[in-house]
């Protein structure tokens, strides 16, 4: 998914970026929404591959993840940073900032700027959705580190970046 582009068509206009930041959470992972299997809170995550996994995280921000395995298995990879490309004044009004690094530099912030939320749970990443994933334009060059912020497999390296991106979210240290 690195280098694909997220859109996101609402009334109030498109909204895109490069995906350009991501933490894997595959079958298995003790830190995985999934792991003690399906839920009301997970359902979408065991849809099959390519929809829409949302969720709140500390009652405060919208948190948006790619599901990964066929239908029945619960995995889903966490986007955690866009570079924006497109609808960028639109981004600015709904993140309060005109700072383009810091417009979807984390989870939270590219779902407000894209206006992710539990509207889009479930939903496909198709051409032509209100959500789309469009391919990778050629190669990226990828970093691999530790995920960010959890506390079970923490130190599992399914952290992956675009080497370079300065829109990339946590610590620098973390993106060599």
């Amino acid at each position: 998914m690195l280098g694909a582009t997220l859109r996101h068509t609402t009334p109030a206009g498109a909204a895109a970026g490069r995906i350009v930041e991501v933490e894997a959470y595959p079958p298995g992972d003790p830190a995985s929404h999934a792991y003690n299997g399906l839920r009301v809170r997970n359902a979408s995550m065991f849809l099959g591959p390519l929809r829409a996994y949302v969720y709140r995280i500390y009652g405060t921000s919208w948190c948006f993840n790619v599901t990964s395995e066929p239908e029945g298995v619960g995995a889903a990879v966490l986007i955690r940073a866009l570079e924006p490309l497109d609808g960028i004044a639109l981004m600015e009004a709904r993140r309060g900032t005109s700072v383009l690094r810091d417009l979807c530099r984390g989870p939270g912030r590219l779902c407000t700027a894209l206006a992710i939320d539990a509207s889009v749970d479930g939903a496909g990443l198709a051409s032509g959705g209100p959500l789309e994933l469009e391919p990778a334009a050629g190669p990226v060059r990828v970093g691999l580190s530790a995920r960010i912020g959890i506390t079970k497999a923490a130190d599992r390296r399914l952290r992956f970046y675009l080497r370079g991106s300065p829109y990339l979210s946590g610590p620098r240290s973390l993106s060599p």
